[in-house]
């Protein structure tokens, strides 16, 4: 378990940590299951940010920006990476094998370029809305946390890798479906209680926790038909989609 958890605030933050001593694919797994918990660093950063704007009295959508861009540097920006390279790869050609060379070049091309900044602007646009409520940053480090959570979807067991190398194989596959579907569940719960408790309708919580899963999955599902599986640009940019996505149906 200490490996599992090294691993996920290694792979998922910037922060400096002590590397696993043995990574083995029950390690993976259990890593992907840990990650809304490994990063509840970035989630307390975001909600830091957001409060500390708000003390400020600077405009909301500028606050939503910082608050965005810090919670990049705190993940490296790999996700963004990935989603820009996901965009790329899907635009790029119909062929699987042309796809895959173009997501690995990591060069972002239009269509990278426009998804992250469509995907940023309605992250940034939602999150300034957010705000508005009296316990909002709280809100806001919650969905940065439990968007991590799709990980254990692209990780579900039955989903391939779409290369035979590189960072998905020792992930991909590792997670049991029992596992991810009870993940889910707690993140519905706590989507409900926490919103809830900050102002939301009750149910709007469980319309959060069903759109960053349904968002997540629907992209995660399209990438194993058009690449034939899933590799790490995907898992990045299943996180940047569901974080987008929840926050969006919190406004």
């Amino acid at each position: 378990m200490i490996n599992s958890w090294r691993l996920a605030v290694g792979t998922l933050t910037a922060l400096r940590w002590r590397p696993p001593t043995a990574v083995d694919r029950e390690v993976a797994g259990r890593a992907m299951l840990l990650a809304p918990l490994a990063v509840l660093p970035l989630g307390f950063l975001v909600g830091v940010v957001c409060w500390a704007g708000r003390e400020l009295e600077l405009a909301p959508l500028a606050i939503a920006f910082v608050a965005v861009g810090a919670l990049a540097l705190g993940s490296r920006a790999l996700h963004l990476d990935g989603l820009s390279d996901v965009a790329d790869g899907m635009t790029a050609s119909y062929a699987r094998d042309r796809s895959l060379d173009v997501m690995k070049g990591g060069t972002a091309g239009p269509a990278g370029a426009a998804a992250l900044v469509l995907v940023l602007g309605i992250q940034a646009a939602s999150l300034a809305a957010v705000l508005s409520a009296p316990r909002g940053p709280v809100v806001a480090g919650l969905l940065v946390c439990c968007s991590r959570a799709i990980l254990s979807v692209c990780c579900a067991r039955g989903i391939p890798a779409a290369r035979v190398d590189g960072l998905a194989v020792t992930y991909v596959g590792t997670v049991a479906r029992v596992a991810t579907v009870l993940t889910w569940l707690a993140v519905a719960v706590l989507c409900i209680g926490v919103l809830d408790w900050a102002g939301w309708p009750w149910w709007q919580g469980l319309v959060v926790a069903g759109a960053g899963l349904g968002v997540g999955a629907a992209l995660t599902y399209r990438c194993v038909r058009r690449f034939g599986g899933v590799t790490g640009d995907v898992f990045g940019a299943a996180i940047e989609v569901s974080l987008a996505a929840m926050l969006l149906a919190a406004t």
